[in-house]
């Protein structure tokens, strides 16, 4: 961190004091408009955070905690709630970007977080927030009855705020998946609320290999083991087709691992190492990311869950990714878009936490899908090239076919090309192809095209023809709405407002790259 950030946030309190006094709760504030265009041709001025080390995001976050409480009194928040810091960004031109949750009588407020984007001056440019409904509720004692390990929090992503239970039912899916569900009800009235799947898929599959790879392992007695001591101590397990704890640490004898085959246990360990690797050097390298949650700490994966299991998942309450072995145990479900996919529903969780529900579930989905494509084109594997077709190793169909299309995401039957008022009631896999969709026409364009050997053919919801802007560019513009502008309620329609923001910090007002994001969501029928 900068050593003029404690002056500048100093200086923001009192800025954000004045704009609560013209209505700072009534909605989120924009963004400062008037900020220079950059033009077309601009390189973008905030396109990575300031923060060179996971030591010195650490101490933003700590620094910014200790000035929680005036914050909260500045934007005008009742004397029983507070913020709790769960991540700053400093932006290159100095803006800085602070994401709080928020709590209400000591309760978790559900749907109360919100990010404050202060300039380099000092001046507070905006409010994001995931509710603009004052918090508060007539009583914190309930009224009815839950099981003891429910937890107490106060409800506010449905309107008017209500005290409430969390309840977590574990289980398995239909397809074998771990379950972790969420069911939210009202405190008073027993009445469900809302309720959610907290484990995060990706897909199903049958075989993936990215050739012959690179892999940093550890020296250990006299053999070696799984772990990534260059990329925060990554370690790969093999469960043994168990389902629960981690198994034990892939070791080898001479550094060789695996042979290319599913008969090779160690095989798909490689796969689940090397898209980890491959991940984290991405998140490096593109967006400044230091690891998953920006604190430069590894998640770690675990290989050969249960028995015949066709899907891989992500786990926020244990930050790992965890890979099954397709329906004959031999064909493990380790494709590098996968992994990609899965670390980065921790990336979401990291930051906007979108909801896996509704249209910010789908939104979820399409940034695990975004990034882990993203991750494929930046890995420049010859066996796996990248493409904007999702799965497209693991052969889920039996017939070459992959999972879903970034392109005409409609083409797998199931997801939607365009938004209308009852896709988030589509699961998350399918409501996701609208958003998957805007990252394909902006970064790319609409109309027939052929990128490393794969046809592509976008159309759009009212026939209009949409210029790309570039993978880089659409990556650096999705990366910062998620980061800085996004909340846990971003629906479409606010999605929309927030890569409008991130373009405009990131490339001017007048760009060719704000056009671009808005002709890529009228093309989806976000408008």
């Amino acid at each position: 961190m900068t050593p003029h950030m404690n002056t500048r946030r100093a200086a923001a309190l009192a800025a954000v004091a004045a704009m609560v006094v013209v209505g700072v709760q009534t909605g989120a504030a924009n963004a400062d408009p008037s900020t220079p265009g950059a033009g077309s041709s601009a390189s973008p001025r905030t396109a990575a955070p300031a923060f060179h080390s996971a030591s010195a995001h650490t101490t933003a976050i700590k620094s910014a905690q200790t000035e929680a409480a005036s914050a909260a009194g500045s934007l005008g928040l009742g004397a029983q709630e507070k913020l709790i810091v769960r991540d700053v960004i400093e932006d290159a031109d100095g803006t800085v970007h602070t994401r709080y949750e928020r709590t209400y009588a000591g309760l978790p407020v559900l749907g109360g977080d919100l990010v404050t984007h202060t300039a380099s001056s000092g001046k507070l440019k905006g409010v994001t927030k995931a509710t603009t409904a004052r918090i508060s509720v007539p009583s914190t004692t309930p009224r009815t009855k839950t099981a003891a390990s429910a937890r107490k929090v106060i409800w506010a992503r449905g309107g008017t705020p209500v005290l409430a239970f969390e309840t977590v039912r574990t289980g398995v899916q239909k397809d074998g998946t771990p379950s972790r569900t969420h069911i939210i009800t009202d405190a008073t009235t027993g009445e469900k609320l809302h309720s959610y799947e907290a484990i995060e898929t990706a897909g199903t599959g049958n075989s993936q290999y990215s050739g012959k790879v690179a892999l940093s392992t550890t020296a250990s007695g006299s053999g070696f083991e799984l772990t990534d001591g260059d990329r925060g101590g990554h370690k790969t397990y093999d469960l043994d087709q168990g389902e629960s704890g981690t198994g034990a640490l892939v070791t080898d004898d001479d550094d060789t691992w695996g042979d290319g085959t599913g008969d090779d246990r160690q095989t798909a360990a490689v796969d689940a190492h090397y898209g980890a690797a491959m991940t984290w050097d991405f998140y490096k390298s593109a967006l400044g990311r230091d690891g998953i949650a920006g604190d430069g700490k590894a998640a770690y994966s675990r290989v050969h869950y249960g028995d015949a299991y066709v899907n891989a998942f992500w786990d926020d309450s244990c930050f790992c990714m965890t890979y099954g072995d397709g329906a004959d145990n031999k064909s493990a479900v380790t494709g590098l878009d996968v992994a990609g996919h899965e670390m980065s529903h921790g990336l979401t969780a990291a930051t906007a936490n979108l909801d896996y529900a509704g249209e910010s579930g789908g939104l979820n989905e399409a940034t695990s899908d975004i990034f882990g494509t993203s991750v494929e084109f930046f890995a420049d594997n010859a066996t796996d090239v990248g493409d904007y077709l999702i799965g497209e190793k693991i052969d889920i169909n039996g017939d070459g076919t992959p999972l879903r299309y970034m392109d005409k995401p409609s083409k797998d039957g199931g997801s939607a090309d365009y938004w209308d008022s009852g896709v988030g009631n589509q699961d998350v896999h399918y409501s996701s192809g609208v958003a998957n969709h805007f990252f394909y026409l902006l970064a790319e364009g609409s109309g027939a095209k052929t990128i490393n050997g794969v046809d592509y053919d976008s159309p759009t919801a009212d026939g209009s023809t949409v210029t790309g802007i570039g993978r880089d560019k659409a990556v650096q513009i999705w990366y910062k709405a998620l980061s800085t502008y996004m909340t846990s309620t971003t629906d479409y329609a606010a999605a929309r407002v927030a890569t409008e923001k991130a373009a405009t910090d990131l490339y001017g007002a007048d760009s060719a790259e704000l056009k671009a994001v808005d002709a890529a969501w009228s093309g989806v029928n976000v408008k």
